[in-house]
């Protein structure tokens, strides 16, 4: 059985950045992937995709981003070129097309057994990410046989639905994007909305991703909120790739039906919730109270007179009487789009570090056993983790944590 110090399990940005840190500590390695470098981008993302994020604020550990549009927004095939450029410039030991297909403890470490066959490490890295698996919830199973369903993961453009209306679940960026796309390609659509996040594409002239980094709000760390399980929670914001707003003002100006959250579908009929209202209400809330610490940030530095003045967004408007329930039988509603979220896919690893809702016990992706860790992860160790800026200060920081369980690994 082959051994290596440290395995890294994906070849994404998190995978490539903790690669990059481990190399410049002097750790042998070996990256896997089941496909190539970004492979989740490349096979389970929508044609149109932009990343939410300016390009300025993509770049790699060692590899900032130096093009011709730094307040432009990447597409995907762009950001496999970065990606994959980035695996050559720097080396990464990468394996691919070899599927990890179950982790276990020894007592050397960990054995990994994969498509390829067994490796052994002293040290493991989950890096495959927030995003592994779609999250689909168990009343899909009651929606009609004769309603199409999909999730994000699996669509990639409106031609992939039938013909006729769509109901796309979940308001968030995944959601309000798609809702939009499958609106201007001439299916009406219905957006089933819960609790979300309002925020504008720009404010006071500069874009709103640039005002998070400015006031702190992106490098806020986990060990300094109070509800850490809360805001690991939190929708990610109703943003395009783009200058075009995706919140729910914008989708119904498109012809966009919103409806409350999908609370159960029986008989035929999907059943959505009456709290659209006050959903809709708590977002414009938390939406001002942001606008309110960048105003302040500008106050305290003295530079209203240098900045455009605050405009804010208009007040979500809703339709007078909510509507509770669609058919799914009657032909109006001919798909369903899941988009309620992913979820980290650890299904291969067998050790016992879950707790008793299934989720992964770490502290800043240090994982309850050790030598083992994650990468990638919601709000892991700061609100950016999962961004493609956040992942080398992490990488960086766990690197030396796996370093130090070396040293004492081998002096104990």
């Amino acid at each position: 059985m082959r051994a290596v110090t440290a395995i890294i399990v994906g070849a994404g940005q998190a995978g490539l950045a903790m690669s990059r840190a481990l190399s410049d500590r002097g750790v042998d390695h070996l990256v896997l992937d089941r496909g190539v470098v970004g492979n989740a981008w490349r096979n389970h993302r929508w044609d149109s995709l932009r990343l939410l994020t300016p390009n300025w604020s993509n770049g790699l550990p060692g590899a900032p981003y130096r093009g011709s549009d730094p307040d432009g927004f990447m597409s995907v095939s762009k950001l496999l070129i970065q990606l994959e450029t980035y695996a050559w410039r720097f080396g990464v030991p990468l394996q691919g097309q070899t599927a990890v297909l179950r982790a276990s403890r020894t007592d050397c470490g960990y054995r990994v057994d994969t498509s390829q066959g067994s490796l052994q490490c002293e040290a493991l890295v989950m890096a495959g990410g927030a995003c592994a698996r779609p999250s689909v919830p168990a009343l899909s199973v009651a929606a009609s046989s004769a309603v199409f369903q999909t999730t994000p993961a699996m669509y990639k453009r409106p031609n992939d639905l039938p013909e006729g209306g769509v109901l796309v679940v979940g308001a968030s960026a995944t959601g309000a994007q798609l809702a939009r796309e499958l609106q201007l390609s001439g299916r009406p659509v219905t957006l089933a909305t819960g609790w979300h996040t309002r925020l504008p594409r720009s404010y006071r002239g500069r874009d709103v991703e640039w005002w998070l980094d400015a006031i702190g709000l992106m490098d806020e760390r986990f060990d300094e909120v109070d509800d850490l399980e809360r805001a690991r929670r939190t929708p990610s914001p109703q943003l395009i790739g783009g200058a075009e707003a995706v919140d729910l003002n914008a989708l119904q100006a498109l012809g966009v039906e919103v409806v409350g959250r999908l609370a159960d579908v029986r008989d035929g009929q999907a059943l959505f919730s009456g709290g659209l209202a006050n959903a809709s209400a708590a977002a414009d809330l938390k939406m001002h109270r942001l606008l309110d610490a960048v105003d302040d940030w500008v106050a305290e530095r003295g530079l209203d007179s240098a900045l455009p003045p605050p405009d804010r967004p208009a007040a979500t408007r809703l339709p007078s009487s909510p509507v509770l329930q669609r058919s799914l039988t009657d032909g109006g509603i001919r798909s369903i789009l899941w988009a309620t979220g992913y979820r980290p896919d650890f299904s291969w690893l067998k050790v016992p570090v879950f707790d008793a809702r299934g989720r992964l016990r770490h502290q800043g992706g240090v994982v309850a056993a050790p030598g083992l860790y994650a990468m990638g992860l919601t709000f892991m160790r700061r609100r950016r983790s999962h961004q493609i800026s956040g992942v080398g200060v992490d990488a960086s920081e766990l690197a030396d944590h796996l370093l130090g369980h070396l040293d004492r690994r081998r002096a104990a």
